[in-house]
């Protein structure tokens, strides 16, 4: 099933039962290392699935997630300490201050240039230089000052990476080339005035002497010592990527060079040294991150394999954080009759019984392909399993693939499976239309020999007569195992035709989530009477501009509003705002143009309503 669908679960049980106090549990993956500070025994390190703090000495982690503290985000990028051990972290969605107990947050309204904070440093008075994909800004802890394109010298809103010098001068890397800013005077620094090999400045470091040693985005990594340009790249060096993601200087001097790709290269000034998987305990080749503690130990923040230390001998690979999920992209969920979970992702599968984690892969099963987007079960305990390599059944030992060599899967690429009362299973192809197999036969339905009205088959889903319902990328299709009827934005009141999820409940609605056109509910027989547009449409919650460009406004004249939140057509809560009184103005700025679901949780219940951004 798709997002969407999971997210009209939730709200149709919340329908028949609304919590006061709903607890949430997050469980995400953490192998993505995005920042790593040293703070005295401890190491904080910023992942794809929320903050970690490590105890050096034990390897104890704790987590921090949305779910359990004031994270505005669970993609963490960039994380500083200031002098008072306060903790800066920059997310996908605005930038945290932690002393350890409270939380501060800082958004586009009205102090950040943008929510995405990609760097953060901070200079010797304790201001916060923070890049993101707006500008620069500046805090010195009560005013906000942002330098962008329009107003400064700085080439590009996109700043990647800030560096502070001994002189406290601010080296600062954007996409289209480097800039040093001393607090009045630009110096700007790109392929057309210096010896910089590329306009894309993904990563500096500044070493004792004060030498600026910037990685790029192919052109390799270039040495500026204040007048000379010096490049090292794959055909003049030991450089083995000229992609460079990360860079640190130890005590010693000694560049540490973080590759996409290509592992870990350390360059005393004269000889190269190289570590991958294939020759170190390095977990993976892509290297977003590296931070040199105290000891000399380096931690080293991968792209896959989570965090791996080295002392120079000995490696210390951390690679499970609050959860085995293999990515943070959760595609499919399939509960079998033990009750474990079943949920497909870009990195494979992974098996939750409530206290272990198990995850199946190309490389340790017979899974065909690691992107599952599709997962049924039947009454076997079978999974049926969707990735864009071919169907596999796996039936707890064996596996078994069927793809277009071995059978007559039409196409590899499979978007969705379900399983009627007779045990033939239904599957959506990815442009190839819909296959039924029944364990020995295949049937292939498609635009040239069925009703099916396009090839391109997202959902599927069984009623109780045993009618399948289809979701294709123009329309919606009954059949009954003999005719066709195809529902699109002409003949019926389908808002979209775009169908991507597709839920039946106990009355025999459809629910159908469509690709911009909303949420539709759909009964041939008439819709039941106690099926609302929103659980409490008694309320007068006013929300205008509808369309809206800028700013939404939100009036209850009957209950307090606690909670807006803004809910995207796959099901991700993208924006959430707390509050307390009968209204409230969002800031859709940073929304992008398209159709949501907003839901306003009241002190009696919440609603649900249709929100258009233009």
């Amino acid at each position: 099933m798709k997002k969407f669908t999971l997210l009209f679960i939730v709200l149709a049980s919340s329908m028949l039962c609304f919590a006061e106090n709903p607890q949430w549990m997050i469980f995400t993956n953490g192998n993505k290392i995005n920042a790593i500070v040293e703070e005295g025994n401890t190491m904080w390190v910023g992942t794809g699935g929320g903050l970690v703090n490590i105890d050096k000495t034990t390897g104890d982690p704790t987590f921090y997630n949305r779910a359990n503290s004031g994270l505005p985000d669970n993609s963490v990028i960039s994380v500083a300490i200031d002098g008072s051990g306060n903790k800066w972290i920059g997310t996908e969605d605005g930038l945290a201050k932690f002393d350890g107990s409270n939380w501060a947050i800082y958004t586009s309204n009205p102090d950040l240039p943008d929510n995405k904070v990609w760097a953060i440093a901070i200079d010797r008075s304790g201001t916060k230089w923070v890049g993101t994909d707006g500008g620069l800004a500046q805090f010195d802890g009560t005013n906000w000052t942002v330098f962008n394109e329009e107003n400064s010298a700085l080439p590009d809103n996109h700043v990647r990476s800030i560096t502070i010098d001994r002189c406290d001068k601010k080296c600062i890397g954007t996409r289209d080339g480097l800039r040093k800013f001393d607090g009045t005077n630009w110096t700007i620094y790109n392929e057309s005035n210096s010896g910089l090999p590329t306009d894309d400045a993904t990563s500096t470091a500044i070493d004792e002497r004060g030498t600026k040693w910037i990685g790029t985005w192919g052109g390799g990594m270039a040495k500026f010592d204040g007048t000379n340009w010096t490049t090292y790249n794959t055909s003049n060096s030991g450089l083995p990527e000229n992609y460079v993601l990360s860079i640190a200087i130890d005590g010693s001097g000694t560049k540490w060079i973080g590759t996409y790709g290509y592992g870990l290269t350390k360059f005393d000034g004269k000889n190269w040294t190289e570590y991958n998987i294939t020759n170190s305990g390095l977990p993976d080749n892509w290297i977003t991150s590296i931070v040199i503690d105290g000891s000399g130990n380096k931690w080293i923040g991968t792209q896959h394999g989570g965090l791996a230390k080295f002392d120079g001998t000995n490696w210390t690979v951390y690679d499970r954080w609050n959860s085995g999920l293999p990515d943070n992209d959760a595609y499919s969920i399939a509960i079998d009759g033990s009750d474990n979970k079943w949920i497909g992702t870009s990195w494979g599968i992974a098996k939750f019984d409530e206290t272990y984690w198990t995850t199946h892969n190309t490389t340790n099963s017979g899974l065909p392909n690691n992107y599952v987007r599709s997962i049924a079960i039947d009454e076997s305990g079978n999974k049926w399993i969707g990735t864009d390599g071919g169907l596999a059944k796996f039936d707890g030992t064996n596996w078994t693939v069927y793809n277009t060599t071995n059978s007559d899967l039409p196409y590899n690429s499979v978007l969705s499976i379900a399983i009627d009362g007779s045990g033939d299973k239904w599957i959506g192809t990815n442009g190839y239309g819909l296959a039924k197999f029944d364990g020995t036969n295949w049937t292939v339905y498609n635009k040239s020999n069925s009703g099916l009205p396009d090839n391109f088959v997202y959902s599927i889903a069984i009623d109780g007569s045993g009618n399948k319902w289809i979701g294709t990328e123009y329309g919606l299709a009954k059949f009954d195992g003999t005719n066709w009827t195809a529902y699109n934005t002409k003949n019926s009141g389908l808002p979209n035709k775009y169908v991507e999820s597709i839920a039946i409940d106990g009355s025999g609605t459809k629910w159908i989530g469509t690709g911009g056109g909303g949420l539709a509910a759909f009964n041939e027989n008439g819709i039941p009477s106690d099926v609302k547009e929103n659980i409490l449409s008694n309320y007068n919650v006013s929300v205008f501009p509808n369309p809206a460009s800028d700013y939404l406004h939100i009036e209850q004249s009957e209950a307090n509003i606690s909670l807006i939140e803004i809910i995207n057509l796959q099901g991700q809560v993208i924006k959430s705002q707390r509050i307390l009184g009968n209204q409230s103005t969002l800031d859709l700025t940073n929304v992008s143009a398209g159709v949501y679901i907003l839901k306003i949780y009241t002190d009696g219940g919440f609603v649900v309503k249709k929100l258009i951004k233009q």
